[in-house]
Parts: C-alpha cells; sequence; structure tokens
C-alpha cells in the first residue's frame, strides 16, 4: 500500500548557502522583517518569524565570498514565504516598493497572490498570501485548477492601509 504523508506535515525551514552573511541579514531581517534568533558563531545565523527557534538559516559555511550559483543548474528554484494575510503581504510589497528592491515577476495563481523576487545571492524567493480554500479555482468535476495570472498590484497594494 503506498504512504501518503500525514496532513499535518509542514515543511519545517530552509537552510541557505550565502556569501556575506551580514548582507543576506539585510535582506531577510531588516527588509523582509525577520527576527534574528541566534548568531552561531560568526558564520551562520537563525532567523524567524514570531520566536520560533528559526525557519531560515543563513550560513557562509561552504560559501563565504563566492558567486551565486548558476540559473541553469540543478538546485533549490526559490524559497516560499507563506504570510498569514493578504493585508501582511501588501505591507511588505510596498517596503519593497519604497526601497526600490527589483521584483522579477508577480502573479495570481488562483489559490494564491504571489511576488517573486530574488535575495543578494540570487537566490529565489516568493511571498504569498493563501486565498481561502473555497475560492480556489475548480473544474465541473472538483479538480484544482491552478493558474499564472496577472496579478494586480495597485489591489493589492490597497490591503496595506
Amino acid at each position: 500500500m503506498a504512504y501518503t504523508v500525514p496532513a499535518g506535515t509542514r515543511i519545517g525551514h530552509v537552510h541557505l548557502k550565502v556569501a556575506d552573511l551580514e548582507r543576506s541579514l539585510h535582506f531577510y531581517r531588516d527588509l523582509l522583517g525577520f527576527e534574528l534568533q541566534q548568531y552561531y558563531g560568526e558564520s551562520a545565523a537563525f532567523i524567524s518569524a514570531g520566536g520560533y527557534h528559526h525557519h531560515i538559516g543563513l550560513n557562509t559555511w561552504h560559501s563565504k565570498d563566492a558567486p551565486p550559483a548558476p540559473v541553469r543548474a540543478a538546485g533549490l528554484y526559490h524559497t516560499a514565504i507563506l504570510y498569514p494575510s493578504r493585508k501582511d503581504l501588501a505591507i511588505v510589497l510596498k517596503r519593497l516598493i519604497d526601497t526600490c528592491y527589483p521584483l522579477t515577476g508577480a502573479s495570481d495563481h488562483g489559490v494564491s497572490e504571489a511576488i517573486y523576487l530574488n535575495d543578494p545571492d540570487k537566490n529565489g524567493v516568493e511571498l504569498y498570501w493563501d486565498k481561502p480554500k473555497e475560492q480556489w479555482p475548480r473544474d465541473a468535476d472538483g479538480n484544482l485548477q491552478m493558474i499564472t495570472g496577472v496579478l494586480d498590484i495597485e489591489n493589492l497594494l490597497r490591503s496595506a492601509d
């Protein structure tokens, strides 16, 4: 019999190799708003939302001063950060716009609204919120029908107020 992962299973954290620890902390802590939980020596730091031990680990153990990983190679496509509400996503989007941080994309996926960007090491980052499950698009048979549509950024930004 095939095993199915339990519904309560979550992805616990992501650990990223970075070239410059302080530069990465500036992005994840100072711009996105994660809280520093602990430095681990001089080569790693753990950050989180809401006091959790860590959602993101950053380290330079094998990557200090290294160039970004090649785009056309196997590896992590992006880290997705799920915000609890549309307003929270709008607030972080406004922060990014106010600091002129470059975005690489924005999409309405039917099930979620997402903003895409790269961190300072060119690691892909998706910032998103999930729409209520009853709003998810489904076909006549009830199968999920995710899309990649245009995100109405102006409408999203109005949620920040």
